[in-house]
């Protein structure tokens, strides 16, 4: 007998193998009846069995092993999918939801196997058979992977939301003792709170706009009338007061006005200065050069120090990395590794961009921004 004729007709058996073996995934499965074990269990077997009986190249066998089978128009999830969603909702591990498949191909196949002796099983049903479950596998495992990455980060946004209301009131409080004069233990105390609170409110800032971004989003701007320059003085001016050990010079050539948002901008500066104040040469300048044309206004900051090599390089502004050698760098501030990735995304709302180079002089990260997007 055919393989498909034989999952059509021995539904009932291949489904309690499955249901069995799906009870046995723990902690999730324990409350769960027949019904939710088998869930569209059927409807898979189902559209295994048609896409065996379907005439089919080898070329399309080969894409669908690899579980990039052509998609319909307009066609709704697959079973496969709605059945990786309902199983992310109920608690399951994505090795749970492999292991699944993995017992499904072995259960199919050795009841077949047994059913045609002593005649042998033929050996084009059995390759079909495993690159169409290859590819539930691979519809399942793709849609699983997108429903808990976006579970994680509504559960992140939620979080880094709840959390504003208690630091400000942090904040607040540590502020009212700085300004008590109750002595100087207390003066001493209510200052490294507000530096903790500080740092702790940069984090969580860094933290909503990453999540913002991983669902879709991007970066949220508010454009304004703004000059570049001002905002350049203005942050380098924070900076000095938090690192009065470091040099840091700002040079503008031209108009560097335009229709940006102000905040944003400033938090994209201070990222840029921050990576360098950490990586670079501590007793050399770090340079902030503001440059206007006419079609748009660049800003670059330099720092000396060991070149980075052009891999590292090209790696800094993904998301959770560090720069070289972070783990000598002794930082206090607990990054996360997110301040180059989102001075990128700052500047691609923008409508600009951001690059870096780096060679055995200096280090300079350059940023474009149109005047008006």
């Amino acid at each position: 007998m055919r393989l498909d004729d034989f999952i059509v007709r021995e539904m009932e058996p291949i489904l309690a193998q499955w249901e069995a073996f799906a009870g046995t995934l723990l902690p999730a499965a324990a409350s769960m009846k027949s019904l939710g074990l088998r869930d569209h269990a059927e409807q898979i077997l189902r559209a295994v069995a048609k896409d065996l009986s379907t005439l089919q190249t080898r070329d399309a066998q080969s894409e669908k092993s690899m579980g990039r089978a052509p998609k319909l128009v307009d066609a709704q999830e697959t079973a496969a999918q709605t059945h990786a969603l309902l199983r992310a909702r109920s608690g399951f591990d994505i090795n749970q939801l492999a292991a699944e498949y993995r017992a499904l191909r072995a259960s199919v196949l050795r009841l077949w196997m047994d059913d045609c002796r002593p005649e042998p099983p033929d050996l084009d049903d059995i390759i079909r058979f495993n690159e169409a479950i290859d590819q539930a596998l691979a519809e399942s495992v793709g849609f699983f992977s997108a429903q808990v990455d976006q579970a994680r980060n509504l559960l992140l946004g939620m979080l880094g939301h709840d959390m504003r209301s208690p630091l400000q009131t942090i904040q607040m409080t540590a502020q009212y003792l700085a300004h008590l004069n109750a002595g100087e233990q207390v003066s001493g105390a209510a200052s490294r709170l507000i530096n903790s609170g500080a740092r702790m409110q940069a984090l969580l800032n860094d933290l909503l706009d990453f999540n913002r971004t991983k669902l879709g989003l991007g970066i949220n701007i508010v454009p304004t009338e703004v000059d570049l320059a001002n905002l350049a003085s203005d942050e380098l001016d924070q900076l000095r007061a938090a690192h009065p050990g470091r040099r840091l010079e700002l040079e503008v050539v031209g108009d560097s006005q335009g229709v940006w948002d102000g905040n944003r901008l400033q938090q994209l500066l201070g990222n840029l200065v921050l990576n360098a104040i950490k990586y670079g040469a501590p007793d050399t300048p770090i340079r902030v050069v503001v440059t206007g044309d006419a079609a748009d206004v660049r800003f670059e900051v330099k720092n000396n120090g060991e070149a980075v090599e052009r891999l590292i390089l090209d790696g800094l502004f993904d998301p959770l990395r560090r720069g070289p050698n972070h783990e000598d760098q002794h930082d206090a501030d607990g990054s996360l590794g997110l301040g180059l990735y989102i001075a990128r995304e700052i500047a691609k709302a923008h409508g600009g961009d951001i690059d870096a180079r780096s060679d055995a002089t200096e280090t300079v990260f350059a940023v474009h921004l149109p005047r008006r997007q």
